[in-house]
């Protein structure tokens, strides 16, 4: 049975972490343990429960208890319910809080690069993308368009931010990923893995995403640039290949989100 605790003027120690904590305090929360991070809906929070992340607390209105809640509540076990009704929390953080119920939940440690990828074909690499709702959208093309895997480099943005997961509608529960290593160059450690890479750019040496010699490549690593600046020409060089998308009406290129699903789904189909 859940463990429901009405909120009141007094709970603001206990609500901090759902209004008080930006992401990356919640990431060191138990430093030097595993931290935090925040769910935001019952689909992100039912695909996070699905993924076997362990809840910590959650923050909902009455209604959802008894509404979109109501089958999901039962799984997270005797972890804290923080619940009234919507103005009642907002005055009580002093934030407009609520948009579908919140769980917090436990991080969980992250697997190497070389484990994740094992039995992977596809993967889409990540280099330097910094906005979470690019993140998110990315997430939710690869899981859709058949990458078995994403890889980010360390100045990514993390994909378990609230941002990032609400957008991706819980699939970054659903696709294997992690990070690079800071301290090597990461086209190689692709290549020592097995994958041909294939830089996302344009380029005088670039070749058409519909070339045959890369939708029959074994198996493929799709990496993409940070937004605005594109990617690091070092990177380019270290690829194997150089793909760009072709474009029409004078427009050079897109955003990186909208350029991965296109990516995505002609470089990941069987």
């Amino acid at each position: 049975m859940s463990n429901i605790i009405e909120i009141n003027n007094n709970s603001t120690d206990v609500l901090q972490i759902f209004a008080l904590l930006s992401e990356p305090q919640l990431l060191h929360y138990f430093e030097p343990a595993e931290g935090l991070f925040i769910a935001e809906s019952p689909k992100v929070i039912e695909r996070a429960l699905n993924a076997g992340y362990e809840p910590y607390a959650l923050l909902m209105e009455h209604r959802d208890i008894v509404g979109q809640m109501k089958d999901i509540l039962p799984r997270c076990g005797n972890v804290p319910v923080y619940t009234a009704d919507y103005d009642k929390i907002t005055a009580v953080t002093g934030f407009k809080l609520i948009r579908g119920a919140l769980c917090a939940f436990r991080r969980s440690p992250l697997k190497s690069a070389e484990e994740i990828c094992r039995s992977a074909r596809r993967a889409a690499v990540l280099e330097n993308v910094v906005n979470p709702t690019n993140i998110g959208a990315i997430f939710r093309s690869a899981a859709a368009l058949n990458m078995d895997a994403v890889l980010l480099t360390p100045a990514c943005s993390d994909p378990l931010y609230r941002r990032s997961s609400r957008v991706s509608m819980g699939t970054v529960f659903q696709i294997p990923w992690t990070y690079l290593s800071d301290n090597i160059s990461y086209p190689q450690q692709l290549r020592d893995m097995g994958f041909v890479t294939a830089a996302m750019a344009l380029s005088d040496n670039s070749v058409s995403i519909e070339a045959p010699e890369i939708k029959s490549i074994e198996k493929l690593a799709v990496v993409l640039g940070t937004e605005g600046e594109g990617m690091a020409e070092k990177t380019i060089a270290a690829c194997d290949y150089t793909v760009k998308i072709p474009m029409t009406h004078g427009v050079d290129s897109l955003n990186v989100a909208a350029a991965s699903a296109v990516a995505f789904w002609q470089l990941g189909r069987p």
